[in-house]
């Protein structure tokens, strides 16, 4: 599955926003565009350093702890009966995503989360910066389908929200699974209070917005004057309406949140789950067992490489992922070529195989028209939102 982040550009002056005046207004503009690089030029600088990136992680993974050849062997010894197990596993974590769409995006069917995820998850698994385009591929899809920007926007937020919070939980149980083994540190137990202060507080505040538009209103002032504070070291222009804007995001999910959040926080924790599932089952049917990495310890590598992808080095963080668990496996006690290959083999399912769905599923949404409208099922009373 891929989590994106909404986020909004900066407008850029015009003459129809007064930009575009006279010479004397307009230089200072001109001026600084100047010093801007040109987006063709950053695009490929961004390419750029993810294969360099990506080439260096992968030169280092096979020459300093496994070879290839060893990788490559241990993948051959796969039997049929662990592929299908491979298969199926693979299999039920893509229909998980399809589950949370369809709870969050209510009036959407299954057959149309599934092309709705499948094709944005590979835009952002092989593009750079593809999460921004997969936010723009959304919108895209749900108007073809009839469905306003608004509940498109509460659809993409709310999971976004959810699967973040997830995040955030899963290392502290990690952690706490392992304390159980006697297997806790220092350093771990700093890191699991630190993710338990910043998960209680980011719930708490959740809550009172939506239980106070007044609250609401407070925390979009708040945000707004940290961001002022922020951008005035990179010389940008104050934010203004952020109070308006959470009262208004509050008005928009409420609904939602309060009649479906338990049928929500059940099927993100099912989806990450899943995902877990397939990196336990290609670490068991390529040899590495589970008196050698137990799943505790799965779970916690596994909870803190996700929170790799919080920095988008490479699309769909590829490479520094796969080094984060080869490292953390191995460091476990797994052996070397047969954590290696397992690494990959799940990554391939998860990562690459999405890829040429994604592909496939872009296809039958332009090809369906028959789910092309002007005008989405209509939402249940209970889930209505209003306008601030």
């Amino acid at each position: 599955m891929t989590e994106y982040d909404d986020t909004a550009g900066s407008p850029v002056p015009s003459e129809a926003t007064g930009g575009g005046g006279n010479g004397t207004e307009g230089a200072p503009s001109s001026a600084g565009r100047k010093h801007r690089l040109n987006p063709v030029v950053r695009k490929g600088l961004q390419i750029l350093v993810s294969l360099v990136l990506l080439a260096a992680i992968f030169w280092y993974v096979f020459q300093q702890v496994a070879d290839i050849s060893e990788v490559s062997a241990a993948i051959r010894t796969l039997t049929w009966r662990e592929v299908g197990v491979l298969v199926a596993t693979t299999a039920f974590n893509l229909f998980t995503y399809w589950i949370v769409i369809v709870i969050a995006t209510p009036g959407i069917t299954y057959p149309q989360a599934a092309v709705l995820t499948q094709s944005t998850t590979a835009v952002a698994n092989s593009v750079p910066a593809g999460g921004a385009i997969a936010v723009g591929l959304t919108y895209t899809i749900l108007s073809s389908w009839g469905f306003s920007k608004v509940r498109a926007t509460v659809s993409i937020v709310v999971t976004g929200i959810w699967n973040n919070w997830l995040k955030l939980a899963t290392p502290v149980l990690a952690l706490a699974l392992l304390a159980t083994q006697g297997q806790r540190g220092g350093g771990q137990l700093l890191a699991a209070l630190v993710a338990v202060g910043a998960l209680v507080a980011a719930i708490v505040v959740f809550a009172l917005i939506l239980r106070s538009e007044q609250f609401a209103a407070r925390v979009g002032v708040a945000m707004g004057r940290l961001a002022t504070a922020l951008l005035r070291l990179i010389r940008r222009p104050a934010v203004r309406g952020w109070d308006l804007a959470v009262v208004k995001f509050r008005n928009r999910v409420i609904g939602l949140v309060r009649h479906r959040w338990i049928r929500l926080t059940a099927a993100t924790i099912l989806s990450h789950a899943a995902l877990y599932v397939v990196l336990v089952t290609s670490l068991r049917v390529m040899g590495v067992p589970d008196d050698e990495v137990g799943w505790a310890e799965v779970l916690a590598v596994f909870a803190f490489a996700r929170l790799v992808t919080a920095i988008p080095l490479t699309p769909g963080g590829v490479g520094v992922v796969e080094l984060a668990l080869i490292t953390g496996l191995t460091r476990a006690g797994g052996d070397a070529a047969p954590v290696v290959a397992a690494v990959l083999l799940f990554r391939l399912l998860t990562y690459v195989l999405p890829i040429f769905l994604g592909a496939l599923t872009y296809v039958v949404w332009r090809r369906k028209r028959s789910w092309w409208t002007d005008s989405a099922p209509p939402l249940p009373a209970e889930l209505t939102f209003t306008e601030a």
